[in-house]
């Protein structure tokens, strides 16, 4: 199987936003270095320093005495220059796409959009921090005024996630800036590149540099235990696997930091037998394969109802064949490679596993041979509960499909999980839909919708799946205190 190779042009360009970023360097990594890697092809395309914690202390400061200055200025200032941020990314947009697809493996079209997506997000808070949430009310048995104020929480520490190394950094720095906090942010080392451009072109936009300090390092561990330590800082704003963000919540208690975690997920995607079959299989589509299907929202458990499920099968199975793999810059291809050779490592067990249990391979179930760490859409059909493949996070192009025959049935599977982030429900009955959200305990849910993320809406998700949310007004708060005044009145004559 031949994969699309980009052209000469493409590479040309994606070789040049990369060297145009910040400090760029791409030698081999000696003892305090790592390497970035382009998981289409498995080469080497930057080398970062790996800071020391003492190194990340340093930059601790640096954004604390800059935090708070910018917590002095105005919302409208702050508002102003997101507004700058904005349209910098936008004029960017391209540039900023290559470097997502050569270090994530994002295919260019989408990375495009991931651009849009986190610039959104910068757009929305430019906009909602001039709306500052606050009441004036009267004690309830006289003599007195309460007056409540929202005031910034102080020094954020950002630790964001490699499948959306832009959009995740965004929706957790522009709050920060809005709110009037610093932050220190460490962007995953499989894919640090994307945040050192958009940082240096929030800083070309007017946002102060020492406000945002990025610290790269290969010493995750390490770096979290020496900030969550120091008192200086006094907010966490993590998006990662849950083991970590359990560990992250275990550090951030001693200090009492507030902490906002946004955790794995199961995404059961549901289908009845009176959904709008088009309608059914394009979400799904969307569901999984948006970003290779590394993604916590991306749909992972697939329930569909006895009557349409041949149906289903069939037409989903026909779409995801038909999807074209290849390097993520190649035109034309709809599918990158994922993030690592381990990843293709474990897509292989599960197909295997499920199959060797009775599941039905419908399309794909294996990686081409060559370099890059891609693996097929794949399809697998009336897979057993006790696969492994139908309990764990599959992270990665494979939708493993089961099949139902009652509402009570299916609701009680998708709530069997530790996890609670996002699910799908399509039908065209108003009222089924609507009582099958309510039922689900997901933060999140997409009806008749594949991809239901909005930088105006609250993402966040329940049980194990996290607490707090990003965006909306919600994603304010997560970066500010409320303030109560109490102002003692006495009767005039």
């Amino acid at each position: 199987m031949q994969l699309p190779t980009p052209s000469p042009e493409r590479l040309a360009a994606s070789d040049e936003a990369l060297k145009s970023l910040p400090g760029y360097s791409n030698h081999a990594p000696g003892d305090k270095e790592f390497a970035v890697l382009d998981p289409s092809t498995e080469e080497r395309i930057a080398t970062l320093p790996s800071m020391t914690p003492q190194e990340a202390l340093s930059e601790v400061a640096i954004a604390d005495k800059a935090g708070r200055n910018w917590a002095k200025t105005t919302p409208r200032l702050r508002s102003d220059t997101l507004h700058n941020v904005y349209a910098v990314l936008i004029a960017n947009q391209q540039r900023l796409a290559y470097v997502i697809s050569r270090e994530m493996g994002k295919p260019l079209a989408e990375a495009q959009g991931e651009v849009q997506y986190a610039a959104d997000y910068v757009r929305w808070y430019a906009e909602e921090l001039l709306r500052p949430a606050g009441e004036y009310r009267e004690n309830p048995v006289g003599g007195s005024t309460i007056l409540t104020r929202r005031a910034p929480v102080g020094l954020a520490l950002l630790i964001a996630p490699w499948n959306f190394p832009m959009a995740m950094i965004t929706r957790k720095i522009a709050p920060a800036i809005a709110t009037g906090c610093a932050s220190v942010i460490k962007p995953a080392a499989l894919t640090p590149l994307t945040t050192l451009l958009t940082v240096e072109l929030m800083a070309e936009a007017g946002v102060p540099r020492e406000l945002m300090r990025v610290v790269t390092t290969a010493d995750p561990v390490a770096f979290s235990e020496a900030l969550l330590s120091d008192p200086r800082v006094r907010k966490i704003s993590f998006t990662g696997s849950t083991s970590v963000g359990s560990t992250l919540m275990g550090l951030a208690a001693k200090n009492i930091v507030k902490s906002s975690m946004e955790l794995g997920g199961n995404a059961p995607f549901i289908v009845f037998d009176d959904a709008d079959l088009d309608r059914a299989v394009e979400g799904a589509i969307l569901a999984k394969l948006r970003n290779g299907g590394q993604s916590c929202v991306a749909a992972n458990r697939f329930y569909v109802q006895d009557g349409i499920a041949d149906a289903f099968v069939e037409a989903f199975s026909k779409r995801m064949s038909e999807v074209v793999v290849g390097n993520a810059i190649a035109e034309g291809v709809g599918l990158g490679p994922v993030i690592n050779r381990s990843a293709v490592n474990n897509f292989q067990h599960l197909v295997s596993d499920a199959i060797a249990l009775g599941a039905e391979l419908r399309t794909g179930g294996q990686a081409p041979e060559g370099n890059g760490y891609f693996f097929a859409p794949t399809v697998l059909d009336k897979v057993p509960i006790r696969a492994r493949i139908a309990n764990t996070e599959i992270f990665g192009p494979i939708a493993a499909i089961s099949r139902f025959s009652t509402q009570e049935e299916v609701v009680s599977r998708a709530n069997d999980t530790p996890f609670g982030l996002a699910g799908y429900v399509f039908t065209e009955n108003l009222d089924r839909a609507l009582n099958v959200a309510d039922e689900l305990e997901t933060g999140l849910v997409g009806i008749n919708n594949g991809v239901p993320s909005n930088p105006a809406a609250p993402f966040g998700g329940m049980k194990q799946s996290g607490l707090g949310r990003e965006g909306s007004h919600e994603g304010l708060e997560e970066y500010q205190e409320i303030r109560y005044y109490n102002i003692a009145r006495r009767p005039t004559v």
